[in-house]
């Protein structure tokens, strides 16, 4: 009998064959989030899904040793999509998992982590549903070093004439539909050049594959018009920074696990153990939802980012947010956590903030009081005086949270803990010995 592997793959051979694919690029990230490619010709399609194919770990950040090098990139054949602005649709692609040379997962690929946090979930009966805002900028210059320079001047929701950015905008919905990657919003962001394209719910792993795609088409369009699109989460001092705001629910068998009739904003003892353990473990898991320098230059008073633990429905200062959801929709409840920005590793990312949420299930976390209160009113004595806990101010503290917490570490897997932490403290250590303009303008005359 033949199984539902073989079957996806015999569809993928048919597909490359009568789409007259001429390349198939085989996809994987490094620990970090750089999106890796391997090209193989059509011919050798049916031989990478029998025998996967080998390469050099110890060149790509994160994997290997030296001394134990060789991986297997084994491609999934349910993520085949071509990609339309290459070469007329003739080039295909798929994500691969990373197989070390005894046959076992290996430790260091993100998708396999991702997929073993996963599996906890099914264990315990929930499947994880993701849908982020992915927010970014698009610059006129192609080239990123120099100072930005803007494409419009829009804010919130505005409908800009026939533009640039606008054109990109529209170009890049078409793309991502083409590739089966549905869009449920899209509109110009807070910040001058700043944009938002919400991608429909779906589960945690084909999210976290759909994000990788969509950083790369908004990057590749961009690049083609002589524009420069960037997921840096402050790329502009004085405005608003992006965001990747994750709107999270568990589904058991039957339904939406995160919503109970007649309970406060619909939300089950589930869903509250869940938020409950996501404020937990909030700061522990920083360093990784927002892993760079700059992430933490987003997360400051005054731009609408999250800065304390806290939850509300609709208090926009709060890290954990309910969504307000139709009582006739009881698979739309769910919580929206707003730290997070693009520049992280999806499936990172999403293990340990499934890893946080089952914690709390799992642990009975009890959820503290709604906030009540606008914190960005309110001075830091008076915050802390209240209860609530600051999310760290800088890598250096995302790290040293991190590095006590047995959840990263479990969610991680000790491969990808220890060389994250090692590879972070290093960009930390060469940001404090930059010598920054803002320094320059503000020490150099006066002292």
């Amino acid at each position: 009998m033949t199984s539902g592997v073989e079957r996806q793959n015999e569809y993928v051979l048919r597909a490359a064959e009568e789409r007259a694919v001429k390349l198939i690029r085989l996809w994987f990230t490094d620990v970090l989030g750089q999106l890796k490619s391997v090209a193989i010709s059509p011919a050798e399609l049916e031989t990478a899904f029998e025998e996967g194919l080998h390469f050099d770990g110890s060149a790509i950040d994160g994997f290997s040793r030296i001394q134990e090098s060789d991986v297997l990139a084994i491609p999934d054949a349910n993520t085949f999509e071509t990609l339309p602005w290459a070469d007329g649709g003739t080039t295909g692609r798929m994500f691969c998992d990373i197989y070390a040379h005894t046959g076992e997962p290996f430790e260091g690929d993100p998708r396999h982590v991702l997929k073993r946090n996963l599996a906890k979930a099914n264990e315990a009966g929930f499947r994880f549903m993701v849908a982020p805002e992915m927010e970014f900028f698009y610059f006129a210059d192609g080239e990123p070093t120099h100072a930005p320079k803007l494409l419009d001047s829009g804010s919130y929701f505005d409908l800009t004439t026939s533009d640039v950015a606008s054109d990109l905008r529209r170009q890049t919905l078409s793309v991502l539909e083409a590739m089966g990657i549905p869009v449920e919003y899209s509109f110009h962001e807070d910040s001058p050049s700043q944009h938002e394209i919400d991608l429909r719910y779906t589960d945690a792993l084909t999210m976290a594959d759909q994000i990788m795609t969509f950083r790369l088409v908004v990057r590749e369009l961009a690049l083609e018009a002589g524009r420069f699109a960037t997921f840096m989460p402050k790329p502009l001092a004085g405005m608003q920074g992006s965001g990747m705001h994750l709107h999270l629910s568990l589904f058991d068998e039957e339904s939406n696990a995160f919503h109970a009739d007649g309970a406060e904003y619909s939300l089950s003892p589930v869903a509250r153990s869940f938020m409950a353990g996501l404020l937990v473990h909030a700061r522990e898991i920083t360093a990784v939802t927002n892993q760079l320098v700059n992430s933490y230059k987003r997360l400051v008073r005054g731009y609408e980012a999250p800065v304390w633990v806290s939850w509300a429905q609709r208090n926009r200062s709060a890290l954990i947010r309910v969504p307000v959801t139709k009582a006739d929709k009881p698979g739309s409840t769910r919580i929206e956590f707003r730290s997070p920005d693009p520049s992280c590793n999806p499936y990172l990312a999403l293990s340990v903030i499934v890893a946080a949420g089952l914690k709390g299930i799992e642990e009975g976390y009890e959820l503290p009081e709604e906030l009540d209160v606008n914190l960005f009113d309110l001075d830091d004595r008076k915050i802390l005086d209240l209860g609530y806990k600051p999310l760290p101010t800088s890598l250096a503290e995302a790290l040293d949270e991190m590095e006590k917490s047995d959840l990263v570490r479990d969610a991680l897997g000790e491969h990808i803990f220890e060389w994250f932490l090692r590879n972070k403290r290093a960009e930390w250590r060469d940001y404090k010995a930059n010598v920054s303009q803002w320094e320059l303008e503000r020490y150099l005359p006066s002292w």
